[in-house]
């Protein structure tokens, strides 16, 4: 008896067509490319113009999401949606609207707002994927990484490597909110994630409220290296990047500037990348996080780079152009800026200044010897 194999429909359709760079259509030509459906098979000169662009087309598309509306949708799902197992995270995702509803704020990275009643605990989990913690506004939660309690504040920037148990508690009378971000699409694309519980419950000691985590008693001390510890790890060994210290190095660029000395990256235009004190590499292997400091009336260069960006409005007011969009942005607006699609911010002239955080997926391309930059049409 003749074994029976069941086929399923071929997903490939292949049309001949007249056009440049394409055979002549034929039914010869047809029925080869039946040929091809049936074997599943896609000839590269039917699809060359989408596999080998000239240039990046992202799927992703520029986008703005207002943090006022976040912050008061945040706060509704506050007194509807429990923080416990299951959900784990009252964690609410950017869904770009060019990529087909998914949680995505580009191809490879995701941006939340997570939020966190008074007296809240977010349970202990660890994953593959990397992760920070950027705040804008607020203050009274600490984020706990393998015991050791993280204060979070205003300005801060707290990443978190993968693999790292870790969980939340709110020790204030507020609710408090801030941006996650995480490479989960990425590793969603590349199929290499991992996912574990933690604890029930994290001891009382844990559940502290100290003002310096362990982590910065160690590695917190500028062009110092703690000799008892392993300094090339794969991500940062410090828990939180606080923002005395952030702002007084993009007001010190602009005071050298003033000065008549080098220091900005262009004219009004500070910025300071966020790096891993053992190394000086960037903070976590697939993303960057980065701050910039427009001076009033200032404007950014234009440029572009290979990979998405997500920027977080942290100060001030002003405008940024991405791509054929322009906003008018203000505290806490987040918006999204496509692989290879132009950049540029400028500050109100009332303004003190124009403070983004920025986060984006560049250490992947590097890796991989695929990154670009241009800046005002100049490669780099």
């Amino acid at each position: 008896m003749a074994a029976v194999i069941d086929t399923l429909p071929s997903p490939v359709r292949l049309q001949a067509v007249a056009a440049p760079g394409q055979p002549e259509p034929t039914s010869a030509l047809s029925q080869l490319y039946r040929g091809f459906e049936e074997e599943l098979l896609v000839p590269l000169w039917t699809q060359i113009g989408s596999l080998m662009p000239p240039h990046p087309r992202s799927k992703a598309a520029p986008h703005l999401w207002r943090w006022a509306r976040l912050k008061q949708l945040a706060a509704e799902a506050g007194n509807l949606v429990p923080v416990g197992r299951g959900g784990e995270r009252r964690a609410i995702a950017l869904a770009n609207p060019a990529l087909g509803g998914q949680p995505y704020a580009t191809p490879t990275l995701w941006a939340a707002i997570q939020y966190l009643m008074p007296g809240e605990h977010a349970p202990e989990h660890r994953h593959t994927q990397n992760a920070f913690r950027f705040v804008v506004e607020g203050e009274g939660v600490w984020t706990v990484v393998n015991g050791d309690a993280v204060r979070m504040a205003r300005g801060d920037f707290l990443p978190q490597a993968a693999w790292n148990f870790h969980a939340h508690h709110n020790a204030a009378t507020e609710p408090m909110a801030w941006i996650d971000g995480l490479d989960i699409p990425f590793a969603y694309y590349t199929e290499s994630q991992f996912f574990e519980h933690g604890r029930e419950q994290l001891s009382e000691a844990e559940c502290g409220t100290p003002a310096r985590s362990r982590s910065e008693r160690l590695w917190a001390h500028p062009g110092l290296r703690p000799l008892s510890q392993e300094a090339d790890t794969p991500a940062t060994p410090l828990l939180a990047y606080r923002w005395a210290d952030t702002d007084r190095a993009l007001a010190d660029q602009l005071e050298l500037e003033d000065e008549g000395h080098p220091g900005v990256l262009s004219p009004g235009h500070a910025a300071v990348r966020f790096t891993h004190p053992g190394t000086g590499r960037d903070v976590l292997p697939t993303m960057r996080c980065e701050m910039h400091r427009v001076r009033a009336g200032g404007r950014t260069r234009t440029w572009r780079e290979v990979g998405g960006s997500v920027y977080q409005v942290f100060d001030g007011t002003g405008s940024v152009t991405v791509g054929d969009k322009a906003w008018r942005v203000q505290r806490g607006d987040l918006f999204v800026v496509p692989s290879w699609q132009p950049f540029s911010a400028t500050c109100d002239a009332h303004a003190a200044s124009l403070d983004l955080f920025r986060f984006g997926d560049a250490p992947i391309f590097e890796a991989l010897n695929q990154y670009r930059m241009q800046v005002d049409d100049l490669a780099v």
